[in-house]
């Protein structure tokens, strides 16, 4: 089955399970399921019940999609995401953000817990995402492209849409939320970085690492769809100070930088014009 087909399949499903048709979706990370509180939930949809969604395996992703109001918008709002060291393949990991997108979605907002690499950050803080570095060494468009979800060569340019940033960064500072700036590293996992690691990103530019988030970016910027990223600081990684993690410290630290982010995409998206 082609992956228009599984698409129009899912769709047609969530078509008959809600009557919100969604122009924000959010895909909540690790630890950052909070944000389901705030929303208006009109209809809950676990992952299992969707033709061709994958479920997702890592502890703290409950594995439902949400559909309500969100800061005075409809919005869809991802429950858990999939990884690629689950063993899905790109396609699936994606599959949700193109499925977003014939829901109606115009601009998806990503969230993730990273480890922080810039000597500025501190565990609990903020980060939007400016840029990425796809190091994973795998790319979601590898394969024959379907001309109807995207074109064969997209372009990367204002990959983090500058007017969303803009937007986002203005709605903390008359939140009074702290909001620091950085590039984000997407790696496999699951293992967390070795102190020669975190020195070599480091030196190529990074300032956060995680395991996610730049395979539905890539596939969000192919088929149109404009993107504002945050990470949660959940632990540091610089080499000369290294210090034992396991994933409940990062977790609880995710918890600390939590209500924050909250706050701020609510507030970013009943600001947003769409």
């Amino acid at each position: 089955m082609s992956l228009r087909s599984k698409i129009d399949e899912a769709v047609e499903y969530i078509k008959k399970q809600t009557k919100t048709r969604p122009a924000v979706g959010v895909i909540l990370g690790t630890g950052l399921g909070a944000l389901v509180d705030e929303i208006k939930t009109e209809t809950e949809i676990p992952y299992d019940k969707i033709p061709h969604f994958p479920v997702s395996t890592v502890e703290s992703h409950t594995g439902k999609l949400l559909f309500g109001k969100l800061g005075g918008k409809d919005v869809v709002a991802m429950q858990g995401r999939f990884h690629y060291y689950e063993g899905y393949d790109l396609t699936q990991v994606t599959f949700p953000v193109r499925v977003m997108k014939e829901l109606g979605v115009e601009i998806l907002i990503v969230s993730n817990a990273a480890g922080g690499m810039n000597p500025q950050f501190t565990v609990g803080e903020l980060v939007m995402i400016t840029d990425h570095v796809n190091f994973q060494g795998v790319n979601p468009l590898i394969g024959p492209n379907d001309e109807s979800l995207g074109t064969r060569f997209p372009d990367m340019y204002d990959c983090y849409n500058k007017e969303l940033r803009n937007l986002a960064e203005e709605t903390a500072l008359r939140e009074k939320i702290p909001l620091q700036k950085g590039v984000y590293v997407g790696v496999t996992g699951p293992n967390l970085e070795t102190a020669a690691e975190y020195r070599f990103l480091r030196i190529i530019g990074g300032d956060l690492v995680g395991m996610s988030t730049v395979p539905e970016v890539i596939v969000a910027r192919h088929q149109g769809t404009r993107v504002l990223g945050f990470s949660i600081v959940t632990d540091i990684g610089f080499p000369d100070s290294l210090e034992p993690c396991t994933h409940q410290k990062i977790i609880a630290a995710a918890a600390k930088g939590e209500p924050k982010l909250t706050a701020l995409v609510k507030k970013t998206i009943e600001r947003m014009t769409i």
